[in-house]
């Protein structure tokens, strides 16, 4: 009984740090989005600057494709997505996934927006998004205007309730 005890302590130490996430500084609403390049879904490079200039555009960060809270934020976003882009929104999804299980993800559950595979953190670094020890970024979400400029952040998301929140940000950010 002493060992298997004390294996359990060792065990939920390890998961606690593995769990454990590192401190990052979120930018700052009212400070200017990242510039940053990176590959989409289809390995395409996707430059968000040249987006950021189309309208209101949202950056929502999430730590593993195909997870049940991962999957109830991204079909909160797919089944308000007429409603967002009525409003000028365009929608990016960021992890550190590879393109590929990205691309699955987008096809299994019929995502119309674009996710980026953010394999080596360079987007999630530039958002200063912090990420668990196990390398998943936090649930965060910016919203950037046409001007480049963080207008909103929410920094513990909502899985089902995401594009609801998003929806009223976008009525003050206007």
């Amino acid at each position: 009984m002493k060992i298997f005890c004390s294996f359990l302590v060792v065990f939920l130490a390890l998961v606690l740090f593995l769990l454990s996430t590192s401190h990052a500084n979120p930018v700052e609403v009212g400070n200017e989005a990242p510039k940053i390049k990176s590959v989409d879904e289809e390995g395409k490079e996707v430059d968000l600057a040249a987006i950021y200039k189309k309208g209101f555009t949202l950056v929502y960060f999430y730590p593993k494709a195909d997870t049940p809270g991962c999957t109830k934020e991204a079909c909160s976003l797919r089944d308000s997505f007429t409603e967002l882009v009525g409003k000028g929104v365009t929608v990016i999804g960021v992890s550190m996934d590879k393109a590929a299980d990205q691309k699955a993800f987008k096809e299994k559950y019929k995502l119309p927006f674009t996710l980026l595979g953010d394999e080596k953190g360079e987007v999630v670094k530039a958002f200063g998004v912090p990420t668990m020890r196990i390398g998943f970024p936090s649930r965060q979400s910016f919203l950037v205007n046409k001007d480049g400029k963080i207008v909103w952040r929410d920094l513990k998301a909502s899985t089902d309730q995401q594009a609801a929140d998003v929806l009223k940000a976008l009525e003050t950010a206007k």
